[in-house]
């Protein structure tokens, strides 16, 4: 029996338009496992925390990351380089898994939706609620790898050098461009000037 739309179709002579399979969401992905023991109030979390409020520190990071850096990986970089520690760029499976199909996922959402109108920002709270929780928990992941991995400890590495290394480390790419430098630059002075007992670890 033919539905009501393929009826339509037959009696008005149009032809059905196609459906695009990038837009059909794939349901048959199985959800993400966390682990039992994943501890949000981690160190990690807590100088994320007092770093982010620091000046300048939102405004690069987020700078950075719409030339498509990772926020998660620069201040993994940034708290290894303040524990005296080297960052090596390498992350666990589950932690880009979770970023790419749950923190970008939610950012996406959030800047997908109309800037201009009073109709969607109570959705774009709340989804900007949700990514924060997303992000906190993505944090965990990589402090659970930090601390498993157990980065090796810089050798008489000068603070200042050990940050600049650890943050390219985050870098997507393996050079960084013009535009990334000064943003980098504030981070860096930021960071070499942050006090130990901040960084809470």
């Amino acid at each position: 029996m033919f539905s009501f739309y393929q009826l339509k179709v037959f009696r008005e002579g149009t032809a059905p338009m196609s459906i695009c399979s990038a837009t059909i969401p794939d349901f048959s992905i199985p959800p993400l496992q966390l682990p039992a023991d994943l501890e949000l109030e981690n160190p990690l979390w807590r100088f994320a925390l007092v770093f982010w409020k620091l000046p300048d520190v939102q405004g690069a990071c987020l700078a950075l990351q719409n030339q498509g850096w990772s926020v998660t990986r620069i201040l993994c970089a940034a708290w290894l380089a303040l524990s005296g520690r080297v960052f090596t760029g390498i992350e666990g499976a589950t932690v880009t898994e979770w970023r790419d199909r749950v923190t970008v996922a939610l950012r996406s959402a959030r800047k997908s939706l109309p800037g201009n109108t009073d109709n969607c920002q109570k959705l774009r709270t709340g989804i900007a609620g949700l990514e924060l929780e997303a992000e906190q928990i993505e944090l965990a992941l990589s402090w659970r790898t930090l601390m498993t991995d157990n980065p090796e400890h810089a050798e008489m590495q000068v603070r200042k050098e050990l940050i600049i290394t650890n943050l390219m480390a985050a870098a997507p790419t393996s050079s960084v461009d013009d535009c990334a430098s000064p943003l980098l630059n504030t981070l860096v002075n930021t960071l070499a000037h942050f006090s130990t007992g901040d960084r809470q670890p």
